[in-house]
């Protein structure tokens, strides 16, 4: 008998967390199903939990594994959580991608910079549809805090699908499109099977602001200063830049960008038409001929990234320039959850310099990408699915959409990374799970989160390391003189002895114990090593460091 075709939803990151964005739609009989994937993005580390990483990924075996029924790529916006890591993972999948002009550009980029080809990456036009398996996808224009963001009008024999993409609904978003709810209200009069939504700020109760608002207050801001003015906000945020810099152009000053990042999204923006009117702006070496008093720096590390412009400055100086007491510095972005703390940092190094720091605290120096709780209602309402599925939030986020959208009198499915949604039929079940989690690039490798490289990594921050050679003779005996080495341990015990000195005496009775059996074990013979340098430290230091027990055999002539 002929198994049926199904619709499936399965998110594969962004469903339970902030960041590294990948959904997967497919169709068919199960186990066979085409597929399409939406945006395959990346997480930011920190040192407390991930130290030494250079950014986290979805762990995407389950697709790598059925890359054969894998026929595009969709990404529906430039942010780094949506197509951060379609360069990095690939080689898993080798599938066309489809993505806006702006969007294209900056994957081509990455594309570039990890040795694919730019030409995978195929520009489409808003509407245009594109027919890839048994789907027919297009781009739907939305409002966002990056140009020519979309959902994805997905179309399959099941039915048809709305994915938002990160969205908010400004009728004058300065750069980019306004939102059209005619527009929206037209493509989902045909009927719409499920709507997948943004969560981000369903927990805000009032209805979202526009870009423009703050253009007028940013200028006022700026008008006060006596000193050097510095901003800093997304760079991928082309509005927020052109509201910036329009508003120090209007308050007599001259504007620097800073930063890598900052550098590459407004030469996209320019290269695609997206901006045409920015203030002319001045090189680093320039501005340093020019009077404090006349200077507008928009920089980079809105999230407190150590190597950004901001946190360069506020450690001293950046390409030459360096601030002073009586300059001002103006966050205008909200700290995304998990980087509190470098944000904080930053301040407090500018605090001590003299510097004034402004955030968003008031609302008025910055608006939010996301759709608010009135807004996710009113689109819901615009589009009037029968399923509803919240994407894009942690949990909390997510269970509380679902929770809303029932209370609304539709569907409202909870669906975190890993859980398979059918949505064939009448109505929208849960039809299994797959294995989810995380992939760290970690220098030029991939890392899982169960290897044991952060882990130990993790380990040896905490507790410290200790190595210790051995040596054993010709004759099968064991000298024991030990050489140890301390990385990461206080030198001076509680006794107040010489902590590397009291091991290398704990050691040497240790092994002037150990018979010829256990000398002839390797995994014996470090083990004593181990007890005995643990032991020993949490006597004189209160801690039980990380073991490296090097042993040499010596051979007969």
């Amino acid at each position: 008998m002929k198994k049926p075709n199904r619709l499936i939803y399965l998110a594969l990151g962004g469903a339970g967390e902030i960041g590294m964005n990948a959904y997967v739609y497919g169709y068919g009989p199960k186990g066979k199903e085409r597929f399409i994937l939406v945006d395959l993005g990346i997480a930011f580390p920190d040192m407390d939990s991930t130290p030494g990483v250079d950014v986290i990924l979805p762990d995407m075996t389950w697709l790598a594994q059925q890359a054969d029924r894998l026929d595009a790529i969709f990404i529906t916006h430039a942010h780094e959580d949506h197509v951060g890591g379609v360069a990095h993972m690939y080689r898993h999948f080798n599938a066309p991608i489809y993505a806006r002009p702006f969007t294209a550009n900056i994957a081509k980029r990455k594309m570039i910079e990890q040795g694919h080809a730019p030409e995978n990456v195929h520009v489409v036009e808003a509407m245009e549809p594109v027919e890839v398996g048994p789907f027919t996808v297009s781009y739907l224009p939305i409002s966002h805090s990056v140009p020519e963001s979309a959902g994805l009008v997905i179309d399959s024999p099941e039915g048809r699908v709305i994915h938002t993409g990160d969205f908010k609904l400004d009728e004058s978003p300065v750069v980019g499109e306004a939102f059209d709810p005619d527009l929206w209200a037209e493509v989902s009069k045909p009927g719409v099977r499920a709507l997948v939504i943004d969560s981000t700020n369903v927990f805000t109760g009032h209805a979202g602001r526009s870009e423009a608002v703050l253009g007028a207050e940013i200028q006022k801001l700026i008008k006060a200063q006596k000193g050097m003015v510095v901003a800093t906000t997304f760079a991928s945020n082309i509005a927020r830049l052109k509201t910036l810099a329009d508003a120090g152009r209007d308050a007599g000053r001259s504007i620097v960008l800073l930063g890598r990042a900052m550098r590459r999204m407004t030469e996209a923006a320019m290269e695609e038409g997206i901006l045409t009117d920015f203030p002319s702006v001045i090189s680093p070496e320039d501005a340093k001929n020019l009077p404090r008093e006349n200077l507008m720096l928009i920089v980079t590390g809105s999230q407190g990234e150590r190597r950004a412009a901001s946190a360069q400055l506020s450690r001293g100086k950046y390409l030459g320039l360096e601030l002073k007491e009586g300059d001002t510095f103006l966050f205008s972005s909200k700290t995304i959850p998990g980087n509190e703390r470098g944000v904080a940092q930053i301040m407090n190094n500018f605090s001590e310099m003299g510097v004034d720091v402004i955030t968003d605290a008031d609302g008025l120096y910055h608006v939010s990408g996301h759709a608010n709780r009135p807004d996710l209602e009113r689109i819901t309402s615009i589009v009037n699915p029968q399923v509803v599925i919240p994407m894009h939030g942690e949990h909390r986020h997510l269970r509380t959409h679902s929770k809303l959208a029932t209370a609304n009198g539709r569907q409202g499915v909870l669906a975190p990374n890993g859980t398979i949604v059918d949505l064939s039929g009448n109505s929208a079940t849960v039809a299994g799970y797959v294995d989810t989690g995380r992939v760290y690039l970690d220098g030029a490798t991939h890392v899982g989160s169960y290897d044991g490289v952060v882990r130990d990594r993790i380990k040896m921050a905490l507790n410290g390391h200790v190595v210790v050679a051995v040596m054993v003779d010709e004759d099968d005996e064991l000298l024991e003189d030990a050489w140890v080495d301390m990385r990461g341990l206080s030198e001076v015990g509680v006794n107040g002895a010489p902590l590397l000195d009291q091991l290398e005496d704990e050691l040497s009775q240790a092994l002037s114990r150990v018979d010829g059996r256990t000398v002839a074990d390797d995994d014996k013979l470090s083990d004593i090593v181990k007890r005995a340098v643990r032991q020993l430290c949490k006597e004189q230091i209160g801690k039980k460091p990380e073991v490296t027990t090097l042993i040499t055999r010596l051979a007969a002539e």
